[in-house]
């Protein structure tokens, strides 16, 4: 096992975004009324000889999918802690259902309608993957909160679907994202083709940094207490990461998460939780890995590992 240089580690853990160093060089944006973006500038970290010692480099790993892989990781605060290609773009299959349980809890919050009130459907809905909606076939309807709970907890494509019309489609999505200080991440289609994850298209893709910033911003600030805890309640249920990030937990940390399959796509973003208590977004996205499944699930759970073994040795210094 390889270990990370000094230099490797600055890059990993302080470096600005490309984003970042172009902002330094123009003019203060004028106020748009939007929110402010999530991540503030990168932390400064005093890191501990073993801390160094421990953590895998995860060009190592990405080398060893033969895919593309992005990392990134943000505290309560909102700020920024670790990135490996934070800021390149990657599809996003379905992690894009977190945002999106998230846009119908906070719209019932705002009164735009109710969480109990029904959806129709009939069996033109019903997609090859939608295991609840399915269940529910003969009855012909579910609330909101139940299809927001189904496209969490099972990651259901025909629930994720019956919701969007309630947003606007995938641009009100979309825009509900923007005003949420999210300023890259975009959902342009429906289910299933938004899975399509054609090489350089941008249509429904997503940056690590900016999808973590994004359900860090919901769950540690935007949303009231319930509302919050109800989409935490949702991800800690979802079963279909246990082979992905919740598998590379350091003992005694915890997540709820929601995956991302694109067919050559492997992704989880999770709300991890240190024995100590301090909560996290952790995001990693993997494309195109030459390898199997198997082994894509596991890149994926030592990339967590890694990540989270590291912060949780690092000492903060000078953060708020």
């Amino acid at each position: 096992m390889k270990r990370l240089s000094a230099l490797a580690l600055l890059l990993l853990i302080a470096a600005p975004s490309s984003a970042a160093d172009k902002q330094k060089k123009t003019k203060e944006p004028v106020p748009t009324g939007q929110l402010d973006s999530l991540l503030p500038p990168a932390p400064r970290y005093l890191v501990p000889q073993s801390a160094l010692a421990q953590v895998r480099n995860p060009k190592e790993i990405e080398q060893e999918t033969g895919g593309r892989l992005g990392v990134a990781l943000v505290d309560k605060q909102g700020a920024l802690l670790l990135g490996f290609n934070r800021d390149e773009p990657f599809a996003m299959c379905s992690t894009f259902k977190a945002p999106l349980a998230a846009a119908v809890l906070i719209g019932a919050e705002g009164g735009k309608f109710g969480l109990e009130g029904e959806i129709s459907f009939s069996k033109d809905d019903i997609l090859d993957y939608a295991p609840v909606v399915k269940a529910n076939r003969k009855r012909g309807r579910m609330s909101m909160a139940e299809l927001a709970q189904a496209a969490v907890e099972v990651s259901d494509n025909s629930a994720a679907n019956l919701l969007l019309p309630m947003l606007g489609g995938p641009q009100g999505l979309t825009a509900f994202m923007r005003a949420h200080g999210d300023s890259v991440t975009r959902l342009d289609r429906n289910e299933p083709d938004l899975n399509e994850n054609a090489e350089g298209d941008p249509r429904d893709t997503t940056t690590p940094a900016a999808m973590a910033g994004l359900m860090g911003r919901l769950l540690f600030r935007d949303m009231q207490g319930e509302t919050a805890e109800r989409l935490r309640g949702w991800l800690n249920a979802s079963s279909t990461g246990d082979k992905r990030i919740k598998a590379g937990l350091p003992e005694g940390w915890t997540s709820g998460s929601k995956t991302g399959t694109c067919g050559t796509a492997y992704n989880d973003v999770a709300l991890v939780k240190s024995p100590a208590g301090d909560e996290y977004i952790l995001a990693i996205y993997l494309d195109r890995p030459s390898v199997d499944a198997k082994k894509a699930e596991a890149a994926i759970a030592e990339t967590a590992r890694a990540a989270l073994e590291f912060v949780g040795q690092a000492q903060k210094s000078g953060l708020e």
